[in-house]
């Protein structure tokens, strides 16, 4: 039986494929692990939708899980729709970059050019 290269490459190629699938689903599922082992009360978490909030309880055999979005303010919602858990170093703002203004912060900069715009009449 003779293999011609194309037929070679086809297949190095589905076994490439293969192992990437494999290696992508093991990832997710470590992920997925790591995410439920954060999944605490107390924690503070967003949720699928991204409401923010902060975990009073757990309900294993319900799969439901109480949030605090505000105070006095508790929401159940399913336990799959926590997407993350928000620690304090994801919830600081990066420091902003010397001589930039902050997204919507105005500016008052004086025009380099100090003679005033006059429009000059047709007269």
């Amino acid at each position: 039986m003779v293999f011609d290269p194309f037929t070679i490459i086809m297949l190095a190629v589905l076994a490439v494929l293969i192992f990437f699938m494999f290696r992508n689903s093991r990832k997710r599922q470590s992920d997925a692990r790591e995410l439920q082992t954060k999944v605490v009360p107390g924690a503070k978490v967003m949720t699928n939708f991204g409401l923010f909030g902060t975990i009073l309880s757990i309900d294993e055999e319900e799969n439901q899980v109480e949030l605090e979005s505000t105070p006095g303010t508790v929401l159940t919602v399913h336990r799959q729709t926590i997407a993350r858990v928000v620690d304090a170093v994801e919830a600081t703002t990066p420091a902003a970059v010397e001589g930039e203004p902050e997204f919507g912060e105005r500016v008052d900069e004086t025009p380099g050019d100090e003679t005033p715009d006059v429009k000059k009449s047709d007269d």
